[in-house]
């Protein structure tokens, strides 16, 4: 239960009250129920936080959320908590043709910087301004949030604040009996996690106030840290219904001093309770914070500041009245049926704009603030890294080799004047392949453009380490950046198969890290989610694990038009309408591919051990090579 949940269950209850049909997917988590007001509630596999075990990550990829929404069939998806599972979200209603909202609730920049993982800053601001420019619409709680968003060039942004119970907090469920259980004359109180995020370790600066104590109610990982930094404070653990509104309502003066909020629900709740509100004064507080009329902003990061304001406070009751009932007042508009009135508006405005963005995709329009194509440039030296699918399995050539996407890039890329090509991919190889002697190689080749694709072989073992695995691609990419050379750099993709999706968790989070990593290096991605006709069985060759020819024309085309070869889409529609597939017979899968696949496992061995790259050194493709290629393709 957090801020997140609490604004769905509201809006939940408020759309079963007015005839809407809702249906809501989120990560599995013990104890999730299967319905609420009257909803569906669909749990999609889930991964814990790192350090923070209760709060899971839906790791589900893109087919399933849209197979799921298509089977609902929705006018609008409201992208709750947008970060991870919401990427998937958005991706699915694109491919549904649905218009997508999304609330911006969490500042994950911001966390990264508070969990110090600076590293991933840059990552996660990258990934918040892509999600949102693809989303219909933006709903920003707050004018900071807003703003913060604009900064990463995300447009359509609404403002969205969030309701208030205001028969559930108010004045009259002080408890004196709790103050007398607390024993302080002034009671100095928070309500919110116990994580570094919410730096509730700055009301170490209250300790010794006189008369005072601190009651500090929630949980999380910081807990034990903080009980023994807050030695006097009483920890009250996590509360909700009539016992954290009895709570709120006994305390005297409410602090909260975290600097990553894009709203401040407690905020709300502490002035329905008639408390007057002291937090730091960036982000939602702002909004919701009148400096001398409800409450005080002390500077952020100023703990003297702080110290002062609360001094203040706790030392006139004329004051901390006047203040308590300013803030009771200005409340008692923002009910939650207020606030669900104005979604359902954003949610009309927004299947407008879904019907507007269709009519302008079709004239091949683009949003103005959408991320601009990959600069064409004159590359002369490409390197292919990877494993059987860059090698081109299941993808004959006329002279009896195999021929694959990346040959068929190198190809559409000569064709702009000449190119020096080589490929060191080798079926069964694995991503410590890629990052070991395959780039060693390409290292001494000094290419200007380099394409990665590895990693299926790594996702489908036994056991797997996502997060190990993309460390050594980042290492990869690292060291070919060091030298000037622009990556290509590709997640892998599973066929559309019942066997394959056991695997899709591990996919979908090692692309999810590959994503963070062409943000951190300025690699160019190729999220094959977005280009869901990969998985289609037509795009598989008769083994069902690899690329046929037409999937590899796909995929190469693909990757001509994001490293923005003239007229690639027009000249893969093309080619796609040139070649017919041909059925495959299951038998030949289980002779040809099955039984010698259970073979070499059996006896320890890989399809790839002692084969040599096909091009371990240059070849040199020029107009003409590029001119027979597209006679015989």
């Amino acid at each position: 239960m957090n801020g997140v949940t609490g604004s769905v269950l509201q809006i939940l209850r408020h759309l079963e009250q007015h005839g809407h049909d809702a249906h809501v997917i989120a990560p599995a988590a013990v104890g999730i129920p299967g319905e609420v007001h009257g909803v569906s509630i669909e749990a999609i596999p889930s991964l814990a936080l790192p350090g923070y075990h209760n709060v899971r990550v839906g790791t589900s990829g893109a087919p399933r959320i849209a197979a799921s929404l298509r089977r609902f069939q929705p006018d609008v998806v409201h992208l709750a908590s947008p970060f991870a599972l919401g990427w998937r979200g958005v991706l699915s209603a694109e491919r549904i043709g649905v218009a997508s909202v999304a609330a911006y609730q969490t500042d994950v920049a911001a966390y990264t910087e508070r969990y110090r993982v600076a590293a991933a800053t840059g990552i996660a601001q990258t990934h918040i301004a892509r999600l949102h420019r693809r989303a219909t619409m933006t709903l920003a709680p707050s004018a900071d949030s807003a703003q913060q968003l604009a900064a990463l060039g995300v447009d359509r942004v609404r403002h969205w604040g969030r309701g208030v119970d205001a028969e559930r907090f108010r004045p009259s469920r002080r408890n004196p009996g709790l103050r007398a259980a607390w024993g302080a004359e002034i009671v100095i109180g928070y309500v919110g996690r116990l994580a570094p995020e919410k730096q509730v370790e700055d009301l170490a600066a209250l300790r010794d106030l006189p008369g005072a104590r601190l009651v500090i109610v929630g949980d999380g990982p910081s807990r034990a840290r903080l009980e023994g930094l807050l030695p006097d404070a009483v920890f009250l653990g996590h509360l909700d219904g009539s016992a954290l509104a009895a709570a709120m309502a006994s305390f005297d003066v409410f602090v909260h001093p975290g600097e990553s909020e894009t709203f401040g629900q407690t905020l709300q709740e502490a002035h329905a309770s008639g408390v007057p509100v002291i937090a730091t004064g960036r982000g939602g507080p702002l909004d919701l914070v009148r400096m001398g009329v409800d409450g005080w902003l002390y500077r952020p990061g100023d703990l003297g500041d702080l110290r002062m304001r609360v001094a203040d406070l706790a030392g006139d009751a004329r004051k901390r009245r006047a203040f308590g009932k300013a803030g009771h007042d200005a409340v008692q508009s923002r009910s939650w049926t207020s606030v669900c009135d104005q979604l359902l508006g954003h949610f009309e405005e927004a299947r407008l704009l879904q019907r507007v963005d269709a009519a302008s995709r079709a004239r091949r329009v683009t949003r103005p603030d959408s991320p601009p194509p990959v600069t064409a440039r004159r590359w002369r030296r490409f390197v292919a890294l990877g494993d059987s699918l860059t090698e081109g399995l299941c993808d004959p050539a006329p002279d009896g080799g195999l021929r694959g996407w990346a040959d068929r890039l190198a190809l559409l890329l000569a064709a702009r004047g000449g190119l020096h090509y080589a490929n060191l991919a080798i079926r069964s190889k694995r991503v410590r392949d890629v990052s070991g002697w395959q780039v060693d190689r390409a290292l001494e080749l000094h290419p200007d453009l380099v394409s990665i694709l590895i990693g299926a072989n790594d996702l489908v073992k036994h056991r797997v380490d996502v997060a190990a695995l993309a460390a050594e691609v980042e290492h990869a990419v690292v060291r070919l950046r060091a030298i000037g050379a622009d990556v290509l750099l590709v997640t892998p993709f599973l066929p559309d198969r019942r066997a394959a999706a056991v695997y899709t968790r591990r996919f979908a989070a090692f692309a999810t890290a590959l994503t963070g990593i062409a943000a951190r290096t300025g690699a160019i991605l190729i999220d094959t989610d977005l280009h869901p006709a990969l998985a289609e069985r037509p795009n598989w060759g008769e083994d069902l694990v690899h690329l046929s020819s037409r999937g590899h024309r796909l995929l190469a085309y693909r990757a001509a038009e994001i490293l923005g070869v003239p007229d690639a889409d027009a000249l893969g529609i093309l080619d796609a309408a040139l070649h017919e597939h041909e059925p495959i017979g299951a038998g030949a899968w289980w002779r040809r591919h099955a039984l010698p696949w259970v073979w070499r496992r059996l006896h320890g061995r890989a399809a790839g051990d002692g084969r040599v790259a096909k091009h371990e050194d240059y070849v040199y493709l020029g107009r003409s090579s590029a001119a027979r290629w597209a006679n015989i393709g």
